[in-house]
């Protein structure tokens, strides 16, 4: 018997193969999605997810980053996938556009927005809940210098409060230069809020009370929808004062209203290469924006994690998202979800 197993073990070594066990092949790295914190973001980024674990069997996680940290990791390919890219807005992204690192694919929310907003009720007033209006002749930011009382800063009341986004988005950036662009830097506090959550905190507080505030917001946003806002006007849209409100470091920034926006999933190179049937998927995503607005006010309400909204979202409007991808793929996310 000895014989026998030398005999073999020399056969096999003589045929190349090996006697140990043969290991299984390493599992597939996940691809990694920016973990974007503002609720549409956080939404959009778990439906992508969801389709992709379940579709087409790519397994997913999330990496946390500011925007700014989130399109740099994406350049290096330390993340592969940014759910909800406002595309050609930061000289970060530009450069690695340009460079051919990353790709902003399809057009994912049509007619999105930004922008200055004031609530309805500090134009026109509110008889119904006996609030007057305080600043009747309100239309424009170049109106702002005039009523920075209005808007009152509780901790300088010298100075008007302007609620910015948290530091580390672009659009951060963009507002603090549009103070100085607009003469409105000395007149108003540039208040950063904590995250985005608290942003939406800080102005929901404010109306709900009846009073005065004056804050960057964008759209798809449920805060957009839930409340009266009058969105303040700006100087008509100018490429080059654009790129001054984009770069920090810009000593003389120009007025001008934002880039209009485009929303698009934003890949890494290697990801674009690796995967084409998950590209050819994110081209054809579109949210319609009312019913987007309106799930997100949802989510908020009922404070539902982005992951169980999403979920709902794939349940509820097959008739939306099965003309993103394949027939098979819309089979097995609907399998999933019946076995969920």
């Amino acid at each position: 018997m000895n014989n026998l197993k030398q005999w073999l073990g020399g056969t096999l070594l003589a045929l190349g193969i090996a006697t140990q066990p043969v290991l299984a092949a390493p599992a597939a790295a996940p691809v990694h999605f920016g973990d974007i914190t503002w609720e549409s973001g956080s939404f959009i980024t778990e439906v992508l997810r969801l389709i992709t674990e379940k579709g087409y069997g790519v397994e997913t996680d999330t990496l946390p980053g500011s925007t700014v940290s989130l399109e740099a990791a994406l350049a290096k390919n330390d993340i592969q996938v940014i759910g909800e890219e406002w595309a050609g807005r930061s000289p970060v992204w530009l450069k690695a556009q340009a460079e051919g690192k990353v790709f902003g694919v399809g057009d994912i929310v049509k007619n999105a927005s930004e922008g200055w907003w004031v609530p309805e009720y500090v134009v026109k007033g509110d008889p119904e809940k006996g609030i007057k209006a305080v600043a009747p002749d309100l239309k424009s930011v170049s109106d702002l210098a005039r009523y920075k009382d209005v808007f009152r800063d509780q901790e300088d009341p010298s100075r008007g409060r302007f609620l910015n986004s948290p530091t580390g988005w672009t659009s951060e950036i963009v507002n603090s230069q549009k103070l100085k662009a607009y003469g409105l830097d000395k007149d108003y506090v540039n208040f950063r809020t904590g995250s985005g959550a608290a942003l939406d905190a800080e102005v929901s507080s404010s109306i709900r009370r009846g009073k005065p505030v004056l804050f960057y917001y964008w759209s798809p946003t449920p805060l957009i929808g839930r409340y009266k806002l009058i969105k303040l006007e700006e100087p008509a849209f100018d490429a080059e004062a654009w790129k001054t409100l984009a770069d920090a470091n810009n000593p003389n920034p120009k007025g001008t209203r934002s880039l209009p926006a485009k929303l698009a999933i934003g890949v890494s190179a290697p990801f674009k290469a690796q995967y084409p049937q998950l590209v050819e998927f994110y081209e054809k995503v579109d949210f319609p924006i009312d019913l987007l607005n309106t799930t997100l006010a949802g989510m908020s309400e009922k404070r539902t994690e982005p992951r169980k909204a999403a979920e709902a979202f794939l349940r509820d409007q097959p008739q939306i998202w099965h003309a993103w991808v394949t027939p098979d793929a819309a089979t097995k996310v609907d399998a999933a979800l019946k076995a969920d």
